[in-house]
């Protein structure tokens, strides 16, 4: 099997709701799997001088308007989460907590909190909130929460964000393919092309 497919994403971001719907369709029949990563999108903002786009002017609004309509475009449900955007580091942490003893439980995870934020609008920031999602995944609450706490887990998340920003990782969602990087759900199409093509 190839190189796996690096997806980085933040779990507040809804271009990367739209885009994980996508990602694993996206690369049947080429032999590969998606890595899903999750990282903090503010760490790498904060390197580019960036802000989130809700908070720019006249982007912010326009993006607004795209959600809506991307979740129109890919029959997915959505509610504009409020207060949006929100901090990540509880969910993160469990991701890689959950991934460490079970892969395609993390992924399920992820999906379900990506789901629960954007498509129901509810909190996935607060520790419990996170610990419910993750026991909907057969994880117990109260493990889940006491991962939160652990310096190991919170320097994991700390680490892969780290290590996405060195591999150029600067927006959400982020996709690797091979080193060849592509930044946004709008350039998924782009991904499959090069992976069909080896490149051009």
């Amino acid at each position: 099997m190839s190189n796996p497919i690096e997806f980085y994403f933040d779990f507040s971001s809804p271009y990367a709701y739209f885009a994980a719907q996508k990602i694993d369709e996206l690369i049947e029949g080429f032999d590969r799997t998606v890595e899903w990563k999750p990282m903090l999108l503010g760490v790498a903002l904060k390197q580019t001088g960036s802000q989130p786009l809700a908070h720019i002017p006249m982007k912010g609004e326009y993006c607004v308007h795209d959600w809506e309509r991307l979740a129109r475009f890919q029959e997915l449900p959505w509610k504009m989460p409020d207060p949006f955007p929100i901090a990540t580091q509880a969910t993160g942490r469990a991701y890689y907590w959950i991934y460490d003893q079970d892969p395609a439980k993390a992924k399920a995870f992820a999906w379900d909190c990506l789901s629960t934020f954007f498509g129901k609008g509810e909190d996935i920031g607060a520790a419990d909130a996170v610990a419910a999602i993750a026991a909907r995944h057969g994880f117990e609450q109260d493990a889940v929460i006491a991962a939160l706490g652990d310096d190991a887990v919170k320097q994991r998340l700390k680490d892969e964000t780290n290590a996405a920003i060195e591999k150029g990782v600067f927006g959400s969602p982020f996709v690797i393919v091979d080193g060849e990087q592509f930044w946004g759900a709008d350039r998924l199409w782009m991904v499959k092309r090069w992976l069909r093509s080896g490149g051009w």
